[in-house]
C-alpha cells in the first residue's frame, strides 16, 4: 500500500481512486482477487507506475550492502 499512497501524495491519483484502489487491494485476498481489479483502476496505477519508473526499480540489482544495517 506504500506505493498507492506515494502516488496519490505526487498527484498521481486522486483522492477517490486512491480509497477505490486501496480497498480493492484490501479486499483481495489473493493475487487473482487483485489482478481482477477494474480495468479503470489498473490504467491509472499503470500510469502512475510509468511515471515513478517502478519497473526500474523493480529490475535493478539489489545493493551489496543492502540490510548491513
Amino acid at each position: 500500500m506504500n506505493t498507492i499512497d506515494e502516488m496519490l501524495s505526487l498527484d498521481l491519483l486522486s483522492a477517490e481512486q486512491h480509497r477505490e484502489i486501496s480497498a480493492w487491494l484490501r479486499a483481495g485476498k489473493t493475487p487473482e482477487a487483485i489482478l481482477a481489479m477494474p480495468p479503470h483502476l489498473w490504467r491509472v496505477v499503470e500510469s502512475a507506475s510509468a511515471v515513478m519508473n517502478i519497473d526500474a526499480d523493480l529490475t535493478r540489482a539489489p545493493a551489496l550492502d543492502a540490510g548491513l544495517d
